[in-house]
């Protein structure tokens, strides 16, 4: 029976939504566990330098996994693929160029790229590609899809209303008072089965101005990048609509650790690489640097500022 009337909930967002031709799935691990069944594969190359969780993931869906290494430019490593392996391309910040997706695609052919830190990039035609939507903007969960394979299993509806309170809090308070809850979330999604994106994410994905959101990621970049690109140690091209800006310092794990005094929050991301494996110095020394919406050029100032003077003037 239809409700009418009542208080009034969260307005219906009618603005146009980025990938919403895609399959719109609750995570990004979803993602891989619908492409695991759909495509049935069963053994998987990841590179060392990636988020646990996908491993998890290929785990929980009884692939096996290979890994391989990345190069200086942090792209795959000529890798030799057996007949029934798929390679798992991470796209670090943005770096990759479509030509060089289409590249892949002819040379391997079952390929998967992870587009989890450039949601404004297009997907390749034929490519099977995942964006990751609460990297990008305030939503607590949902991710997208782009394949031309079908599962063939009815997918519950997700719900996301007991999610957004960090989201929520965050926005009239401070970040340290819901982090907590915002770990909790994230840890959540271990045992989250694969579901379709809810409701109420896809409402807010509706309601974002995502011209404002690439313009200001890729101003905020470039004004980072001009500042630091000297003392950068990675070679870096200006992504629309970026992630991060990564700053690869010798003692970057200092300089996070210092920053996080002055209450400017880097993260150090995949943490789980193996201690003796060399791309553990990436993810031990890439500083993260935020660039999203939320800042404009004052910020950017003050970040640089803050940074130069952990790093000494150059």
């Amino acid at each position: 029976m239809r409700e009418i009337g009542g208080y009034i909930e969260l307005d219906r967002y009618r603005g146009e939504m980025l990938h919403s031709d895609g399959v719109l799935l609750n995570c990004g691990r979803a993602c891989l566990k619908y492409l695991i069944r759909a495509r049935g594969i069963k053994r998987i190359v990841l590179p060392y330098f990636c988020c646990e969780t996908v491993g998890e993931a290929c785990e929980q869906e009884h692939v096996s996994i290979r890994y391989a290494h990345i190069d200086n430019d942090r792209k795959p490593e000529d890798v030799r693929l057996d007949d029934d392996e798929w390679l798992y391309v991470v796209d670090y910040y943005g770096q990759l160029d479509r030509a060089y997706v289409v590249e892949l695609k002819q040379r391997y052919d079952r390929l998967i790229i992870d587009e989890a830190q450039n949601y404004f990039a297009e997907p390749v035609d034929g490519v099977d590609t995942i964006y990751t939507c609460r990297k990008f903007f305030g939503v607590a969960d949902g991710a997208i899809l782009y394949t031309d394979a079908e599962l063939d299993e009815e997918l519950p509806l997700d719900e996301s209303f007991e999610r957004m309170g960090f989201l929520l809090g965050r926005f009239e308070r401070t970040a340290n008072e819901f982090y907590g809850e915002y770990v909790a979330n994230n840890a959540a999604f271990a045992d989250e089965p694969v579901k379709r994106m809810s409701k109420l994410t896809q409402n807010l994905l509706h309601g974002i101005d995502y011209k404002f959101v690439a313009d200001c990621r890729t101003e905020n970049f470039e004004r980072l990048h001009e500042a630091f690109e000297v003392v950068n140690q990675l070679t870096l091209t200006v992504p629309r609509g970026a992630f991060a800006y990564p700053l690869m310092l010798d003692n970057g794990a200092e300089i996070r650790r210092k920053l996080i005094e002055q209450k400017i929050y880097i993260p150090k991301l995949w943490s789980g690489v193996p201690t003796d494996c060399r791309e553990h110095r990436l993810a031990d020394n890439i500083l993260p640097l935020p660039v999203d919406q939320r800042y404009d050029g004052d910020d950017m100032n003050y970040l640089i500022d803050s940074v130069k003077s952990l790093i000494g003037g150059y």
